[in-house]
Protein backbone atom coordinates (compact mmCIF):
# COMPACT_ATOMS: atom_id res chain seq x y z
CA UNK A 1 0.00 0.00 0.00
CA UNK A 2 1.20 3.28 -1.16
CA UNK A 3 1.11 6.31 1.67
CA UNK A 4 3.81 8.47 -0.58
CA UNK A 5 6.07 8.56 2.39
CA UNK A 6 8.74 9.16 -0.32
CA UNK A 7 6.98 11.53 -2.91
CA UNK A 8 9.28 13.73 -4.64
CA UNK A 9 12.34 12.18 -3.07
CA UNK A 10 15.60 10.75 -5.10
CA UNK A 11 17.63 7.83 -4.18
CA UNK A 12 20.55 5.60 -4.55
CA UNK A 13 20.25 1.48 -3.73
CA UNK A 14 23.39 -0.35 -4.08
CA UNK A 15 23.94 -3.95 -3.60
CA UNK A 16 20.39 -5.21 -5.49
CA UNK A 17 21.24 -8.31 -7.32
CA UNK A 18 18.32 -10.11 -7.53
CA UNK A 19 14.42 -10.61 -6.22
CA UNK A 20 15.64 -12.23 -3.35
CA UNK A 21 17.69 -9.38 -2.66
CA UNK A 22 17.08 -6.85 0.34
CA UNK A 23 17.58 -4.09 -1.75
CA UNK A 24 15.84 -5.46 -4.67
CA UNK A 25 12.66 -4.91 -2.34
CA UNK A 26 13.65 -1.56 -0.71
CA UNK A 27 14.00 -0.10 -4.34
CA UNK A 28 10.60 -1.61 -4.90
CA UNK A 29 9.11 -0.66 -2.29
CA UNK A 30 11.13 3.18 -2.37
CA UNK A 31 9.19 3.27 -5.76
CA UNK A 32 5.50 2.37 -4.60
CA UNK A 33 5.52 5.11 -2.04
CA UNK A 34 6.80 7.88 -4.92
CA UNK A 35 10.97 7.52 -5.00
CA UNK A 36 12.66 8.15 -8.11
CA UNK A 37 16.18 6.16 -7.68
CA UNK A 38 19.27 5.31 -9.40
CA UNK A 39 20.48 1.39 -9.28
CA UNK A 40 24.46 0.71 -8.52
CA UNK A 41 26.24 -2.61 -8.08
CA UNK A 42 29.60 -3.69 -8.79
CA UNK A 43 30.53 -4.42 -12.55
CA UNK A 44 30.70 -8.39 -11.69
CA UNK A 45 27.76 -8.63 -9.89
CA UNK A 46 25.61 -6.62 -12.90
CA UNK A 47 26.92 -9.51 -15.03
CA UNK A 48 25.72 -12.26 -12.38
CA UNK A 49 22.45 -10.68 -11.01
CA UNK A 50 19.21 -9.51 -12.92
CA UNK A 51 19.38 -5.70 -11.69
CA UNK A 52 18.11 -4.56 -15.46
CA UNK A 53 14.58 -5.96 -14.36
CA UNK A 54 14.41 -4.01 -11.64
CA UNK A 55 15.58 -0.80 -13.52
CA UNK A 56 12.44 -1.62 -15.98
CA UNK A 57 10.49 -2.31 -13.42
CA UNK A 58 10.76 0.59 -11.17
CA UNK A 59 11.81 3.08 -14.23
CA UNK A 60 15.31 3.60 -12.99
CA UNK A 61 18.66 4.13 -14.03
CA UNK A 62 21.57 1.67 -13.33
CA UNK A 63 25.01 3.18 -13.31
CA UNK A 64 27.82 0.24 -12.32
CA UNK A 65 29.86 1.49 -9.58
CA UNK A 66 32.83 -0.57 -7.76
CA UNK A 67 31.87 0.61 -4.09
CA UNK A 68 35.70 0.52 -3.13
CA UNK A 69 36.91 3.33 -5.82
CA UNK A 70 36.31 6.60 -4.38
CA UNK A 71 36.69 7.57 -8.51
CA UNK A 72 33.57 5.27 -9.02
CA UNK A 73 31.69 6.67 -6.23
CA UNK A 74 32.54 10.24 -7.53
CA UNK A 75 30.90 9.46 -11.17
CA UNK A 76 27.98 7.69 -9.20
CA UNK A 77 27.28 10.47 -7.17
CA UNK A 78 27.65 13.11 -9.98
CA UNK A 79 25.59 11.09 -12.48
CA UNK A 80 22.83 10.39 -10.00
CA UNK A 81 22.22 13.87 -9.95
CA UNK A 82 22.21 14.62 -13.08
CA UNK A 83 19.91 11.61 -13.75
CA UNK A 84 17.51 12.49 -11.20
CA UNK A 85 17.94 16.46 -11.32
CA UNK A 86 18.91 17.16 -8.16
CA UNK A 87 20.87 16.68 -4.79
CA UNK A 88 20.08 12.52 -3.22
CA UNK A 89 17.79 12.41 -0.15
CA UNK A 90 18.32 8.48 0.50
CA UNK A 91 21.20 6.09 -0.09
CA UNK A 92 20.72 2.55 0.98
CA UNK A 93 24.27 0.42 1.36
CA UNK A 94 23.69 -3.23 1.54
CA UNK A 95 26.61 -3.79 0.71
CA UNK A 96 28.64 -7.09 1.56
CA UNK A 97 31.46 -9.70 0.58
CA UNK A 98 34.12 -11.65 2.02
CA UNK A 99 36.78 -13.96 0.08
CA UNK A 100 37.28 -16.04 3.41
CA UNK A 101 34.16 -17.01 3.69
CA UNK A 102 33.97 -17.78 -0.28
CA UNK A 103 36.95 -19.76 -0.34
CA UNK A 104 35.43 -21.82 3.01
CA UNK A 105 38.23 -20.50 4.88
CA UNK A 106 38.36 -20.90 9.06
CA UNK A 107 38.46 -17.54 11.10
CA UNK A 108 41.67 -19.24 12.89
CA UNK A 109 43.28 -19.24 9.50
CA UNK A 110 42.23 -16.23 7.51
CA UNK A 111 43.74 -14.82 4.34
CA UNK A 112 44.80 -11.95 5.59
CA UNK A 113 44.60 -10.37 1.89
CA UNK A 114 41.51 -11.21 2.12
CA UNK A 115 40.39 -9.93 5.20
CA UNK A 116 41.22 -6.54 4.02
CA UNK A 117 38.97 -6.80 0.72
CA UNK A 118 36.40 -8.14 3.14
CA UNK A 119 36.65 -4.81 5.20
CA UNK A 120 37.10 -2.58 2.28
CA UNK A 121 33.99 -4.17 0.72
CA UNK A 122 31.70 -4.42 3.38
CA UNK A 123 32.39 -1.31 6.03
CA UNK A 124 35.52 0.92 4.19
CA UNK A 125 32.91 1.90 1.26
CA UNK A 126 30.13 3.09 3.59
CA UNK A 127 33.16 5.86 4.54
CA UNK A 128 34.40 6.18 1.45
CA UNK A 129 30.54 6.84 0.11
CA UNK A 130 30.05 9.14 2.41
CA UNK A 131 32.81 11.43 2.33
CA UNK A 132 32.63 11.37 -1.44
CA UNK A 133 29.08 12.46 -0.91
CA UNK A 134 29.83 15.46 1.50
CA UNK A 135 33.15 16.35 -0.47
CA UNK A 136 30.55 16.69 -3.60
CA UNK A 137 27.95 18.15 -1.58
CA UNK A 138 25.50 15.53 -3.21
CA UNK A 139 23.02 14.84 -0.47
CA UNK A 140 19.91 17.73 0.34
CA UNK A 141 19.24 18.65 3.78
CA UNK A 142 17.65 15.88 6.38
CA UNK A 143 19.00 13.23 3.84
CA UNK A 144 19.01 9.43 5.02
CA UNK A 145 21.38 6.64 4.63
CA UNK A 146 20.85 3.22 5.88
CA UNK A 147 23.22 0.65 6.06
CA UNK A 148 22.56 -3.19 6.13
CA UNK A 149 24.50 -4.98 9.16
CA UNK A 150 23.83 -8.11 11.02
CA UNK A 151 23.87 -9.05 15.22
CA UNK A 152 27.56 -11.00 14.73
CA UNK A 153 28.71 -6.85 15.23
CA UNK A 154 27.96 -7.61 18.75
CA UNK A 155 27.80 -11.44 19.25
CA UNK A 156 29.95 -14.02 18.10
CA UNK A 157 28.71 -16.79 15.41
CA UNK A 158 31.11 -18.94 14.42
CA UNK A 159 30.11 -19.40 10.75
CA UNK A 160 30.30 -15.57 10.23
CA UNK A 161 33.96 -15.50 9.66
CA UNK A 162 35.68 -11.75 9.15
CA UNK A 163 32.46 -10.89 8.49
CA UNK A 164 31.50 -10.04 11.72
CA UNK A 165 34.22 -7.26 12.10
CA UNK A 166 33.63 -5.62 8.84
CA UNK A 167 29.60 -5.61 10.40
CA UNK A 168 31.05 -3.91 13.37
CA UNK A 169 33.36 -1.68 11.44
CA UNK A 170 30.03 -0.39 9.58
CA UNK A 171 28.00 0.10 12.45
CA UNK A 172 31.43 2.27 14.18
CA UNK A 173 31.54 4.33 10.83
CA UNK A 174 27.57 4.86 10.99
CA UNK A 175 28.02 6.43 14.32
CA UNK A 176 30.93 8.34 13.98
CA UNK A 177 30.12 9.45 10.10
CA UNK A 178 26.76 10.29 11.24
CA UNK A 179 28.11 13.00 14.11
CA UNK A 180 30.21 15.01 11.31
CA UNK A 181 27.58 14.55 8.51
CA UNK A 182 24.62 15.42 11.58
CA UNK A 183 26.11 18.80 12.51
CA UNK A 184 27.08 19.40 8.88
CA UNK A 185 23.70 19.30 7.05
CA UNK A 186 21.63 17.17 9.79
CA UNK A 187 22.13 13.94 7.55
CA UNK A 188 20.73 11.16 9.38
CA UNK A 189 22.70 7.93 9.17
CA UNK A 190 21.40 4.61 10.73
CA UNK A 191 22.31 0.99 10.12
CA UNK A 192 19.45 -1.76 10.26
CA UNK A 193 21.21 -5.44 11.81
CA UNK A 194 18.40 -7.79 10.09
CA UNK A 195 17.44 -10.95 10.63
CA UNK A 196 18.95 -14.43 9.22
CA UNK A 197 17.44 -13.51 5.57
CA UNK A 198 16.84 -16.40 2.59
CA UNK A 199 19.03 -13.89 0.46
CA UNK A 200 21.48 -15.45 -2.24
CA UNK A 201 24.14 -14.29 -0.18
CA UNK A 202 22.92 -15.00 2.81
CA UNK A 203 22.38 -18.79 1.76
CA UNK A 204 25.69 -18.95 1.24
CA UNK A 205 27.33 -19.16 3.99
CA UNK A 206 28.05 -22.47 5.64
CA UNK A 207 25.28 -23.49 8.25
CA UNK A 208 22.47 -20.82 7.15
CA UNK A 209 19.66 -23.14 6.67
CA UNK A 210 19.75 -24.09 10.12
CA UNK A 211 20.61 -21.52 11.75
CA UNK A 212 17.44 -19.56 10.15
CA UNK A 213 14.83 -22.13 11.65
CA UNK A 214 16.68 -21.29 14.59
CA UNK A 215 16.79 -18.08 15.05
CA UNK A 216 13.09 -18.25 13.64
CA UNK A 217 12.57 -20.55 16.81
CA UNK A 218 14.23 -17.84 19.42
CA UNK A 219 12.11 -14.84 17.85
CA UNK A 220 8.85 -14.20 19.51
CA UNK A 221 7.57 -12.41 16.08
CA UNK A 222 9.65 -15.12 13.69
CA UNK A 223 12.25 -14.19 11.65
CA UNK A 224 11.60 -10.47 9.60
CA UNK A 225 11.24 -11.26 6.07
CA UNK A 226 12.70 -8.93 3.48
CA UNK A 227 9.62 -7.45 3.03
CA UNK A 228 9.27 -6.04 6.36
CA UNK A 229 13.12 -5.05 6.08
CA UNK A 230 12.26 -2.82 3.26
CA UNK A 231 9.21 -1.03 4.85
CA UNK A 232 11.67 -0.59 8.17
CA UNK A 233 14.38 1.40 5.34
CA UNK A 234 11.68 3.24 3.48
CA UNK A 235 10.09 4.50 7.11
CA UNK A 236 14.38 5.40 8.13
CA UNK A 237 13.94 7.38 4.53
CA UNK A 238 11.16 9.17 5.25
CA UNK A 239 10.57 12.38 6.84
CA UNK A 240 8.45 10.76 9.47
CA UNK A 241 12.25 9.55 11.43
CA UNK A 242 13.77 12.74 10.41
CA UNK A 243 15.50 13.15 14.40
CA UNK A 244 16.72 9.71 14.16
CA UNK A 245 20.58 9.19 13.48
CA UNK A 246 23.46 6.98 14.97
CA UNK A 247 21.06 4.17 15.65
CA UNK A 248 21.49 0.29 14.77
CA UNK A 249 17.79 -0.86 14.46
CA UNK A 250 17.58 -4.30 15.68
CA UNK A 251 14.80 -5.87 12.52
CA UNK A 252 14.83 -9.43 13.78
CA UNK A 253 11.27 -10.02 15.45
CA UNK A 254 12.61 -9.69 19.24
CA UNK A 255 15.84 -12.30 18.57
CA UNK A 256 18.36 -9.54 19.87
CA UNK A 257 16.48 -9.49 23.84
CA UNK A 258 15.79 -12.96 24.08
CA UNK A 259 17.66 -15.46 26.11
CA UNK A 260 15.67 -18.83 25.29
CA UNK A 261 12.68 -19.90 23.67
CA UNK A 262 10.09 -22.54 24.77
CA UNK A 263 10.79 -23.67 21.12
CA UNK A 264 14.11 -24.70 21.21
CA UNK A 265 14.06 -26.04 25.30
CA UNK A 266 11.68 -28.66 23.89
CA UNK A 267 14.23 -29.86 21.82
CA UNK A 268 16.92 -30.64 24.56
CA UNK A 269 14.03 -32.27 27.04
CA UNK A 270 15.38 -35.49 28.48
Amino acid sequence: MSNNLLKGKRGIITGALDSNSIAWKVADQACQQGAKMVLTNAPVAMRMGEIKKLAEATNSEVIPADATSVEDLTTLFQKSQEVLGGKIDFVLHSIGMSPNVRKNISYTELNYEFYHKSLDISAMSLHKMLSVAMKLDALNESASVVALTYIAAQRTYPFYNDMAEAKAMLESIARSFGYHYGKKKRVRINTVSQSPTKTTAGSGIKGFEDFYYYADSISPLGNASAESCADLCVALFSDLTRMVTMQNIYHDGGYSNTGVSTEVMEKFKS
